[in-house]
């Protein structure tokens, strides 16, 4: 009896050593396919990845800090959340083009490079300075979780900018007292575009819409270009220059 029992036991632990032995295998491999899958910045986000004697760029808990280095910052602070599966190094040159304008800039990092995971990785940046203004934003999948965020805690941020985006229902901030921005890209593949304008209904009537001629969906980052996407008639340069123009006009007529 006491020779079967041992077998037993032996039985169990042998599948329950295989059991996790695959599980684990599968998480590996899931997790290997979705870095290949993920978009890595180009090397020119990584070259203005780094502070100099203008802007000061610093890595925290949740994401990157990019800020003037001498003097105060204009209000509001920015918070930007990255497209998916796109690492949010690929947005250096938006937030550092932003910074040269006078922002504090947030890039949150989401766990999985997923948005639909770090949906209030907000509260962190917001925690560094409670009594700052703040405006929310976000490329792609970027802008629904930001939205999101801003249309539950709409008494800390004033303003919703969508980078090729748009606000679902579960992110509607019609209704609110908040400015709302939406750029969108003539040659842009990726966003769904049925979508984006049935979503209209969930913004303010006052919603700014721009929409940039030649503009495509993936160099609204610095990640190179993205399937489904179509070429762009505008360089990297000239649409980061459009995008950053439109959204400080943007914040400068909500004073």
């Amino acid at each position: 009896m006491k020779k079967f029992i041992n077998q037993g036991n032996k039985s169990w632990r042998r599948i329950t050593i295989w059991t996790v032995t695959i599980l684990s295998l599968a998480v590996i491999a899931c997790l290997l396919i979705l870095d290949s899958l993920t978009y890595k910045p180009l090397d020119e986000a990584e070259a203005v990845f780094h502070s100099n004697t203008e802007i000061g760029v610093e890595q925290l808990t949740d994401g990157y800090r990019f800020e003037p280095v001498n003097g105060d910052s204009l209000p509001p602070d920015i918070i930007f959340y990255p497209g998916g599966l796109v690492e949010p190094k690929s947005y250096a040159p938006f937030a550092r083009k932003m910074a040269e304008k006078g922002y504090r800039v947030y890039i949150a990092a989401m766990p999985l490079n997923l948005a639909v995971f770090g949906q209030n990785k907000a509260d962190s940046f917001i925690e560094e300075y409670p009594d700052n203004r703040y405006v929310i934003g976000g490329h792609s999948l970027g802008g629904v979780f930001a939205s999101r965020y801003a249309a539950e805690h709409s008494d800390a941020i004033d303003g919703v900018f969508f980078l090729a985006s748009y606000a679902d229902d579960k992110g509607a901030l019609n209704g609110l007292d908040m400015s709302v921005l939406q750029i969108t890209g003539t040659q842009d593949g990726v966003l769904d575009r049925s979508k984006w304008e049935t979503a209209r209904t969930n913004l303010p009537d006052g919603t700014m819409y721009v929409d940039i001629a030649g503009a495509n969906h993936g160099q609204f980052g610095s990640y190179g270009f993205q399937k489904g996407d179509r070429e762009a008639y505008l360089t990297a340069e000239e649409q980061l220059q459009e995008v950053t123009e439109a959204l400080d006009h943007w914040i400068q007529e909500m004073d």
